[in-house]
């Protein structure tokens, strides 16, 4: 699991929207490959064919659409055999007759976006701010489910954070970067880089950062 953090609007959610292929992104330079193949043309259904996913930030209720009929058909799309696991493990199966994301709370609405999301059976999670607006309980359930992806269906996972709260509860993170005006300005361990962070902000950080590595 590779973490990006950085202060807002420094492009975080447009990187993990090109990766996915999203319409709304156009790629000025540079590629991207996944799995040794070329992508970077490669439209969004296809890149989700090939086992990319993207939990959004903020998903969009939809009204007369049940969440259980988004599900089931993710569901036999892509053969997932424990998704009544996952249901609950999440707690969204109390959930599923609800019209998707309509009245959802802000916790309800990242364990329902994160379920869709797990049981497309992902080779690569892309993981949009899981921890924004939601309470400590549903942090720790997410949580609890990233590290369960990771271990027991061994998905690599991009994960976006703006204010690193999720991190503290996750033990599996490869390396943790700082992406500012778009750039990734460092990459390093999150023991090393989030306690800095939360004292001095993400500028002043890297500054210090900086300073340190030469």
């Amino acid at each position: 699991m590779h973490v990006i953090m950085g202060p807002n609007a420094a492009g975080k959610s447009t990187l993990l929207a090109a990766i996915m292929g999203l319409p709304r992104t156009r790629i000025l330079k540079g590629s991207i490959i996944f799995e040794g193949v070329e992508i970077t043309n490669k439209p969004c259904y296809e890149r989700a064919k090939m086992g990319i996913a993207l939990a959004h930030q903020i998903p969009p209720a939809v009204k007369g659409v049940r969440f259980s009929e988004v599900a089931k058909a993710l569901i036999e799309r892509c053969g997932c055999s424990d998704h009544t696991l996952m249901a609950k493990m999440l707690r969204v199966d109390k959930l599923l007759e609800r019209d998707l994301f309509v009245g959802f709370s802000g916790g309800e609405r990242k364990r329902a976006e994160l379920y869709l999301t797990m049981i497309q059976g992902p080779k690569l999670a892309l993981l949009d701010e899981p921890d924004s607006g939601v309470d400590l309980e549903s942090l720790s359930i997410i949580a609890n489910v990233i590290e369960y992806l990771i271990r027991k269906k061994n998905a690599s996972i991009i994960l976006v954070t703006h204010s690193g709260a999720i991190l503290e509860k996750l033990s599996r993170i490869s390396k943790t970067h700082i992406m500012i005006n778009g750039e990734i300005v460092y990459s390093g361990y999150p023991d090393d880089i989030i306690p800095i962070v939360t004292k001095f902000g993400y500028r002043k950080s890297v500054e210090i950062l900086l300073g340190d590595s030469r």
